[in-house]
């Protein structure tokens, strides 16, 4: 086979292993949703302990993370500093365990589809915590997008069958934490240089979380379990589910790390339509023609978002490329105007 036959097998191989990362992300990050509403709802696993749930995540994933890095040594470990941990690592755990809790504790009361309707606000969060903290610029045309998203949204839950505003508050808190805390990592760690992959991530806030985690737990959800002479840990379940939960991490490093983080962001849109369709056809939650009609508009704001975001990576692209070719021919013509320096001089001589 010629040059170009072999250069379309490797075209074609990449592409194929790029969707393959995307199928292995949407397929993890799908069963650790369902997974965590089968154990939490009551009409199913019945046991409606997130915060207990959430810890034996963060234990499971503290402990895999310590084998990888410390042990088998697989993964380097980031240089950080105790005061640089102290400042940036432990604000970061104590939304990440903020948002967990409240997102895990929101499956109890909400549909699967509602929730992901309702994760459509992370865009308006990110933006609106960006620019209130001087990590993002306001742009009119940006904020007219995130409100269309924002009444999206509303309209969805305007036509929520089940809806439940205990719920809604717990979801839209832990959106309103996960976008606090995606703007902080940009802030406090990419910021100084600090770069953390998935598992020096969970390596370094996974303890974290567990640690914030417990001081609630000890008041709300201990004592109930303490009591409850019916509950056997199922080593099964809890372990399975532990286990996706790690598996899901190390997905999203594939995909970014192989592909793009605005793959991944497509890749979710492609999953929430994913969810909503089990959770209407094999948990038979009500999704009605007003959900849909709004989760479509609100889809297509955090489509437009994606887009303008994908073309703005691209104009800097454009302008690093253009900056270095600037500087290669000043460069070009320097060693130029020396050598006709160096050779004037010579015939003086």
């Amino acid at each position: 086979m010629g040059k170009g036959g072999s250069l379309s097998e490797g075209v074609i191989r990449k592409i194929l292993l790029s969707y393959t990362y995307v199928a292995i992300w949407i397929f993890l990050s799908f069963t650790v949703i369902v997974y965590n509403k089968y154990i939490l709802d009551k009409k199913m696993y019945n046991w409606p302990f997130p915060i207990s749930l959430t810890m034996i995540h963060m234990s499971f994933c503290a402990s895999i993370a310590f084998v990888l890095v410390r042990v088998f040594k697989l993964v380097e470990p980031v240089t950080m500093s105790r005061d640089l941990y102290i400042s940036s690592v432990v604000p970061i755990g104590a939304l990440y365990s903020l948002s967990l809790w409240l997102s895990n504790s929101a499956y109890i009361y909400l549909s699967v589809s509602f929730i992901q309707m309702l994760k459509a606000l992370m865009p308006v969060a990110v933006y609106s915590i960006g620019v209130s903290l001087k990590k993002e610029s306001f742009k009119t045309d940006t904020m007219v997008n995130m409100v269309s998203i924002s009444i999206g949204v509303a309209i969805a839950a305007y036509g929520e069958a089940r809806f439940d505003t205990w719920g809604v508050i717990l979801q839209l808190g832990a959106v309103a934490f996960e976008a606090t805390r995606l703007v902080l990592i940009q802030i406090l760690l990419t910021s100084k240089g600090i770069t953390l992959n998935p598992i020096t991530s969970l390596y370094y806030v996974a303890p974290c979380c567990l640690a914030f985690l417990f001081v609630p737990w000890i008041f709300v959800e201990y004592p109930i379990l303490r009591d409850s002479s019916s509950f056997h840990f199922d080593f099964l379940i809890f372990g399975t589910n532990s286990l996706c939960a790690f598996a899901l991490n190390l997905a999203v490093f594939l995909l970014v790390g192989k592909t793009s983080a605005l793959t991944m962001n497509v890749a979710g849109v492609v999953k929430d339509w994913l969810l909503i369709a089990f959770s209407w056809s094999v948990i038979k939650d009500t999704v009605t023609p007003i959900n849909l009609f709004g989760y479509g508009l609100a889809f297509l704001g955090v489509a437009y978002y994606n887009h303008s975001k994908l073309q703005a990576l691209k104009a800097k692209e454009a302008q690093k490329k253009t900056a270095l070719a600037d500087e290669e021919a000043n460069r070009l013509l320097e060693d130029r105007e020396g050598e006709g320096i160096g050779k004037r001089n010579e015939s003086q001589n």
